[in-house]
C-alpha cells in the first residue's frame, strides 16, 4: 500500500501523531521515509484530510526533539557507535556515509547542523554526528530547532499549495477536457470534410476526361 492510502485510512490525529513520530525516529538516526511522510502528510491537508499547521508544527516538534535525543546519544556513544553501526548497517552507516557526513561538518560546522535537514543523508547523522563530534549544545539546538522549522513548516506550506492549486485545475479538468474533445471533433470532422471534397472534385475530373476521351473515340 503506497503510504498516502495508508496515511488516508487513519484519523487526522493519529497522521499527526505519525508524522512527528516518523521523523523524530529517523532524527534519531534510524533511517525512516521521514520526508515522504511529511509531503505526504501535506498532500492530504491539501484535500482538507488534516490541518497544515499541525503538521508542520508535529513535524517540527519531532525533527528538534528527535535530532536533541539523538546528539546525546552521539554524545555518550562516540565514534565507536557509529562503528558499531557501521559493521551492522553498512547500507546506512557505512565508512563512505560517515567519512561524507565529517567532511560536512568539518567543512561547515554549525550549518551542516541547519542544511542537514534538507539532505537525506545528513539529516539522519546531524544529530547523532554533532553529539560524537562534541559540538556545543547551544550552538547545535539553534541550527536544529531552525532546521527543523524552515524545513518542516517550509515543505509543508510549499506541498499544500501545489496541492491546492493541482486540486482546482483537476476540478475545472472536466471542462477543459470537453471543451477540448468538442474542438478535436470538429477539427477532425472539418479534415474529413474537406478530403472527401477533394477527392469528389478529383474524381469528378477523371470522370468528364473519360467521357471526352470515349466521345474523341466513336
Amino acid at each position: 500500500m503506497h503510504i498516502n492510502e495508508w496515511l488516508q485510512a487513519i484519523p487526522p490525529v493519529a497522521i499527526i501523531i505519525v508524522v512527528g513520530v516518523v521523523i523524530g525516529v529517523e532524527s534519531l538516526g534510524v533511517p525512516l521515509p521521514g520526508e515522504i511522510v511529511l509531503v505526504s502528510a501535506a498532500l492530504l491537508s491539501a484535500q482538507h484530510v488534516v490541518e497544515p499547521l499541525w503538521v508542520g508544527v508535529a513535524a517540527s516538534a519531532g525533527a528538534i526533539i528527535g535530532d536533541t535525543i539523538g546528539y546525546s546519544i552521539g554524545r555518550k556513544g562516540g565514534r565507536p557507535l557509529f562503528e558499531r553501526l557501521g559493521r551492522r548497517f553498512p547500507r546506512h552507516f557505512g565508512p563512505d556515509h560517515l567519512a561524507a557526513a565529517e567532511r560536512s561538518f568539518q567543512r561547515w560546522g554549525v550549518w551542516a547542523v541547519f542544511f542537514g535537514r534538507f539532505i537525506a543523508l545528513l539529516r539522519i547523522f546531524a544529530g547523532p554526528l554533532a553529539g560524537a563530534l562534541r559540538m556545543r549544545y547551544p550552538k547545535f539546538l539553534l541550527a536544529n530547532a531552525t532546521g527543523g522549522i524552515v524545513w518542516a513548516g517550509g515543505t509543508t506550506a510549499v506541498i499544500y499549495f501545489l496541492g491546492m492549486v493541482a486540486e482546482r485545475w483537476l476540478q475545472r479538468f472536466s471542462w477543459v477536457g470537453l471543451i477540448v474533445a468538442v474542438l478535436c471533433g470538429m477539427g477532425t470532422a472539418l479534415i474529413v470534410k474537406r478530403r472527401a471534397a477533394r477527392q469528389a472534385k478529383v474524381g469528378g475530373a477523371v470522370t468528364v476526361e473519360s467521357e471526352t476521351v470515349a466521345d474523341r473515340t466513336r
